[in-house]
């Protein structure tokens, strides 16, 4: 249509075409035709272009901008985007890319000695598609019901919360975990079945109904309570409010703070895979963030601050460690393995707590492994980052400073440990230079006692070596 109106309040125009919006049904009543067609992903398909540059005017996107930026790097996202959203938006692209829309931004690639072959034909170099954190395991409630049996079903007019830990020995009336809730209507998991020998229900189950009028103590709820408040037990699934299994983010950054929190739910799942959320694993990444801050704020102890300058292999190790982190998660951010980046962390927090109350503390080495922990730290935990930072006396912002960069040389290891393989089962090991020779290798396998045992008497078909890991050697 030629006289669609299209205005700057984002509402589709259709709404405002008579002729399109009103029409006659086939039994000739008025209708209304709907104006909402377009798909709610279609309204997203271009946005990451605009956001290059929102106040621009002269066309969508700044072509200076889009020359530094595009195409997109990496695109994350749920399942759905993998397929709808990832369509639309690659179809945008193409047709951008047909009209013309991105020549300026490719000229200015051009001059910038950017390869621009092709560069236009899709808007994402990677995609991600990240996991669903899953509703947590929890028990029901353990009660205690007390009540009448008729026909088969236990009718309680009493029912008290207890822990299992104080379930009496004996009790007259049914006991048990509540495994599942309809209303009034209960399934307890009993430690003992109540039903007579021709009761064909299952062994341990049993059905109980709450009357009206029942009296419902949960310890943990004051005043008076109802059946509604019962809690059935959750296995692991995707979070519901019907389900009562969802995890509130804003009561869990007011209990353990907004870094605690962004650094479990990187530790705690794989990022593609997702899984269960636990309650208690958000007690690690909160260890980690406070021995961190003892570790750069706290003095050492009296006993480590002598003036004795540390040993040449003490600085050794203490830099081997900390170009062995920075490559363990800079491979890690690159490979969106959060959780091993976070473990890398926590491995060379350890190091730095032995080292703190050595002759290393206040070293060069001591300084620059601090520097290091906090830049690798700060992607995951922005906030006691940036302050730990400042307290060190660097110049703002932590978040402006480059990824730190790994010398191979330094983390590289002395010495090494090498595997020996007997026709592919390992039957020994033993302690080389990192650089070792292939032959050297290879005759302190077969040196070895319990190899010699192996091979003596028996043909060497081959001798195999994978560098730095391990000699296996075929025989027969």
């Amino acid at each position: 249509m030629d006289d669609v109106e299209f205005m700057p309040t984002g509402q589709s125009p259709l709404q405002f075409h008579e002729g399109f919006k009103n029409a006659i049904a086939s039994d000739g009543s008025s209708a209304k035709r709907e104006t909402d067609t377009m798909d709610t992903f279609v309204c997203s398909s271009w946005y990451q272009y605009r956001y290059l540059s929102p106040n621009y005017e002269k066309a969508p996107f700044d072509p200076e901008e889009a020359a530094y930026w595009l195409p997109v790097d990496s695109y994350t996202g749920g399942a759905e985007h993998a397929t709808s959203h990832l369509m639309y938006t690659r179809f945008f692209t193409k047709a951008m890319r047909d009209l013309g829309i991105f020549d300026d931004t490719v000229a200015i690639m051009k001059q910038h000695g950017r390869d621009t072959e092709n560069i236009f034909d899709e808007p994402m170099l990677m995609l991600h598609n990240q996991g669903q954190i899953l509703g947590e395991k929890m028990l029901g409630h353990f009660i205690l019901a007390e009540g009448e049996m008729k026909e088969k079903k236990f009718f309680a007019r009493k029912v008290t919360v207890i822990n299992p830990e104080d379930a009496p020995s004996d009790f007259d009336g049914v006991m048990g975990e509540i495994v599942r809730r309809t209303e009034n209507i209960l399934r307890i998991i009993t430690p003992q079945s109540i039903s007579s020998e021709e009761d064909e229900q299952e062994v341990g189950s049993q059905v109980v109904e709450v009357l009206a009028d029942a009296e419902i103590i949960i310890p943990d709820i004051q005043g008076k309570c109802n059946v509604n408040q019962l809690k059935h037990h959750l296995d692991v699934q995707r979070m519901s409010k019907t389900k009562g299994n969802t995890i509130n983010p804003d009561e869990q950054v007011k209990k353990n703070g907004t870094d605690t929190v962004r650094a479990y739910i990187m530790f705690g799942f794989d990022w593609e895979k997702g899984g269960p959320w636990n309650s208690q694993g958000v007690k690690g990444p909160r260890r980690l963030l406070e021995d961190v801050w003892s570790i750069v704020l706290e003095p050492a102890k009296a006993s480590s601050v002598a003036p004795v300058e540390p040993s040449a292999a003490d600085i050794r190790q203490l830099l081997r460690k900390t170009h062995q982190t920075i490559k363990a998660c800079t491979y890690s951010v690159e490979n969106f393995r959060f959780n091993t980046l976070v473990a890398a962390l926590m491995s060379f927090r350890n190091t730095l707590k032995e080292a703190k109350n050595t002759h290393l503390f206040d070293s060069e080495a001591w300084h620059e492994a601090i520097k290091t922990l906090l830049l690798l730290m700060a992607p995951i935990t922005p906030h006691i980052t940036e302050e730990l930072w400042h307290r060190q006396g660097h110049e703002y912002s932590i978040h402006q400073q480059a990824w730190p960069e790994a010398d191979e040389a330094l983390a590289a290891e002395d010495e090494i440990t090498i595997v020996v393989q007997v026709n592919g089962k390992v039957r020994d090991r033993f302690t080389a230079p990192a650089d070792i020779d292939v032959k050297i290798a290879i005759t302190q396998a077969k040196e070895l006692e319990r190899i010699k045992k192996l091979i003596e008497d028996k043909r060497l078909i081959k001798e195999i070596y994978v560098p730095q890991k391990l000699v296996n050697l075929v025989v027969k």
